[in-house]
């Protein structure tokens, strides 16, 4: 897979060496000199150039890429990366850095992202779940279908405690993904029981979050 990242700081050399190490081709892509740095990411393609730049992508050979990455640490920049990445070169895949949280409305599919992560709303919704039992705890939005990856670790004192999945009436948009139980990872089956502790994730459309965590809450006095 190829990727193009634009924005060859920390956030964007960390993400070049994740992937590089995965096997995938890398493309760095930064306007300051002062960032090209090819001796911290040697495996990786480098081009000082102007990711907002049509020229510039187009250097790039933006449609023989499959993801891009606009993790500058300006959200301008991101989202007109973003755009062109999507509109002008037909990008599948465009993942962009949201930088300051009340930005994060923009990030959407009219400005070509796939998926906005917000490193602050990450960080407060790792924090959440970890100390958070009973409550939904939405940790990445997907701008396609407007839905979101939630998670909720189920109190002890739900109803749902003791239920087989399949015998769940989930909300329609609503997907069980994965239990984490006992740091054990398990993709959910129709006969697997749900057990107090069990962390669940989800993803759901927005509008459902509310029903959702009504659902999951029922009977332990959350209500």
């Amino acid at each position: 897979m190829r990727v193009a990242i634009a924005g060859a700081g920390a956030v964007g050399r960390s993400i070049a060496g994740e992937l590089l190490e995965n096997g995938h081709e890398v493309l760095l892509v930064d306007k300051n000199p002062g960032s090209i740095s090819v001796e911290r990411v040697p495996m990786a393609e480098w081009l000082l150039a102007d990711a907002c730049e049509i020229t510039s992508l187009d250097e790039a050979a933006l449609q023989r890429c499959h993801v891009v990455i606009a993790a500058t640490g300006d959200d301008k920049v991101n989202l007109v990366v973003s755009l062109l990445a999507k509109t002008e070169y037909g990008v599948p895949r465009v993942v962009a850095r949201v930088n300051n949280p009340r930005n994060e409305w923009l990030f959407n599919e009219s400005w070509g992202v796939d998926v906005a992560v917000s490193t602050p709303r990450l960080m407060s919704a790792l924090v959440e779940e970890a100390v958070s039992v009973g409550d939904l705890v939405r940790l990445m939005r997907f701008s396609q279908g407007n839905a979101n990856l939630v998670e909720l670790t189920l109190a002890p004192d739900t109803d749902l405690v003791g239920t087989r999945v399949g015998d769940v009436h989930w909300p329609v948009d609503t997907a069980l993904v994965a239990i984490i139980r006992e740091g054990r990872v398990l993709a959910p089956g129709k006969d697997d029981t749900l057990e107090a502790g069990d962390e669940l994730l989800f993803v759901a459309a927005q509008e459902r979050e509310e029903e959702l965590e009504d659902l999951l809450s029922a009977g332990s006095g959350a209500q």
